[in-house]
């Protein structure tokens, strides 16, 4: 038995997907399920057992035994909720009370943090340096609760028997329909440029950014599920993990490769970035993959532009889900 938490979602139901596709069938699948469209999420994948996530710590004392490894995916990931009481029950509270039941029975586990916890990058992006954890200063009440969980994590002595965090940075890709404002870049340029042959981009709001060349690490879903199930088939050094691409892109350039993947000229519309998130928007995001590669993990990312077509073909243009 394989526990993925927030399967409805989107990166948790794309993670269900590829261990069907590895003919893993008896997934276990929590969430809280009152997201219609992320119903949507989770149609003709094979799942053993729904488990509503209040109930998930009582079906794991039960049935213990049985279970090999959970994947603890789910968690409130709105960065414009300021509302910290949520994120310390939903993402703190909850993922050690997780990890203390996956200690006690001896199941191994993996959890998402996120880049979020580096806030403005003051520190870098580096994940060898764990000490730095203590150090770092998020910009919203989401990526302090991930930080904070990391910091947890690194203080207990009780541990399951394999475990890994791993920090995801920009992630997109398909099943991302029912994130709304929090839905990934491509997926607005994508809805955007259908609906008005052009997008939206934010100009800079600092002298040594250029409009359009604020930069993150994009990655694709794929290759996030591929690293989480790399740690599940692999004896991976427990500790926590960059996820990203390595590799920082611009938003211009993402901005190009969505209308090409739309066989479309470019047009952009520049605005300017929204008074609610200007103080906390983030220039530059890079993973250093390093640790990562040391462990012997060789498969290459997918690049944007090979990532954004395969998105836009396969599943937006389609309206198909993963």
């Amino acid at each position: 038995m394989v526990i993925v938490t927030g399967a409805a979602g989107f990166i948790g139901s794309c993670l269900v997907g590829r261990l069907n596709q590895l003919d893993i069938h008896d997934v276990v699948a929590v969430d809280d399920f009152s997201h219609e469209q992320k119903e949507k999420n989770l149609a003709d994948k094979h799942i053993s057992k729904r488990v509503h996530r209040d109930l998930f710590f009582d079906f794991i004392k039960e049935n213990h035994k049985r279970i090999k490894f959970i994947f603890h995916l789910g968690a409130r990931t709105d960065t414009t909720e300021f509302n910290s009481e949520i994120f310390d029950r939903l993402n703190v509270s909850y993922s050690c009370h997780v990890w203390q039941l996956c200690s006690a029975f001896q199941i191994p586990m993996l959890y998402a943090s996120s880049a979020a916890t580096y806030g403005n990058g003051q520190y870098g992006y580096d994940d060898r340096d764990l000490s730095l954890v203590e150090k770092l200063e998020p910009l919203n009440p989401y990526g302090i609760s991930k930080n904070d969980f990391d910091k947890w994590v690194l203080m207990q002595r009780t541990q399951p028997p394999k475990w890994a965090g791993l920090k995801f940075f920009n992630v997109y890709g398909p099943n991302e329909y029912h994130k709304g404002r929090m839905a990934s870049v491509v997926f607005h340029a994508f809805n955007q440029i259908k609906k008005s042959g052009s997008m939206k981009l934010f100009r800079s709001h600092r002298a040594d950014f250029v409009d359009g060349f604020q930069l993150r690490d994009f990655i694709y879903v794929k290759d996030v599920v591929d690293v989480c199930l790399y740690f599940y088939q692999k004896n991976i050094a427990s500790s926590i993990y960059n996820l990203g691409t390595g590799t920082a892109r611009s938003f211009l350039e993402l901005a190009t490769a969505t209308f090409s993947a739309m066989d479309k000229q470019p047009q952009i519309e520049w605005v300017d970035i929204p008074i609610d998130i200007r103080d906390n928007y983030q220039y530059f995001t890079e993973a250093n993959m390093n640790k990562l590669v040391s462990t012997g993990f060789v498969q290459p990312f997918q690049s944007l532009e090979q990532g954004i077509r395969d998105y836009v073909t396969k599943y937006l243009t389609p309206e198909k889900y993963f």
